[in-house]
């Protein structure tokens, strides 16, 4: 069996977003929060919590996931997200090795479908210590 964690951001964000790399501009919010869409999770619930950027980041900004040990033949890594991209936006999923400085992006997204949620699944195999 595969140990799968779920995270919705309800009471932290998540050990997989390490505070300290938490660059400005991500917050933890609900769609009941004035700030604009999303008014609700991917389900439809408007208390549930999301991570957003704030509308005064014009800029990018990076969220950082814990260490993750290297996949083999019987342990894949498959994240699962779900995610909203507003007009003139882009998400990307950049993938780190130990071994290396540089991020490789292994995904990305751009906001052409309009107002909605979109589910998506990565799956990584490496054979070295990684972040994503």
């Amino acid at each position: 069996g595969s140990p799968s964690e779920n995270c919705d951001f309800e009471n932290d964000l998540c050990k997989a977003l390490q505070e300290e790399n938490l660059q400005l501009g991500w917050i933890r919010r609900n769609g009941q929060s004035s700030v604009g869409p999303p008014y609700s999770d991917h389900s439809g619930n408007d208390t549930a919590y999301f991570l957003s950027l704030s509308s005064e980041m014009r800029s990018s900004a990076a969220l950082r996931t814990i260490v993750f040990l290297p996949t083999d033949q019987e342990h894949v890594c498959q994240i699962t997200f779900y995610y909203w991209i507003s007009q003139g936006g882009t998400l990307m999923v950049g993938l780190q090795k130990h071994s290396e400085d540089a991020v490789k992006n292994i995904w990305k997204d751009s906001g052409e479908l309009q107002n909605q949620w979109k589910a998506n699944t990565i799956t990584i195999n490496n054979t070295e210590k990684f972040e994503v």
